[in-house]
């Protein structure tokens, strides 16, 4: 019996698959049949897509101070960047 390749899942497809599953209009059996996959990996994804569905809820504050702390860095360690490049020209300059 052959290996088949493991096939890998964009989260926008679990997505619509949870969705569908959420929405209860088809059985997982009929979902499973046509998007060709097993039931319980189905009813996995709605799982996991009702357990972290309060995430998308919660306040943007440690995502604004997060973003804030990496801008915060990346700024330093551009300008330490440019500082070498001035003092690397200046050393070029000496030697020649």
């Amino acid at each position: 019996m052959e290996k088949r390749p493991r096939r890998k899942f964009s989260a926008e497809f679990k997505a619509k698959v949870a969705i569908e599953a959420i929405k209860e209009r088809n059985s997982i059996e009929e979902l499973a049949r046509k998007y060709e996959l097993h039931p319980n990996q189905i009813s996995l994804w709605k799982k996991e897509f009702l357990s972290k569905a309060a995430v998308v809820f919660t306040s943007d504050d440690k995502n604004s101070t997060d973003k804030n702390q990496q801008e915060a860095l990346l700024d330093k360690l551009y300008s330490q960047i440019g500082q070498q490049k001035v003092e690397i020209d200046w050393l070029k300059k000496k030697l020649l």
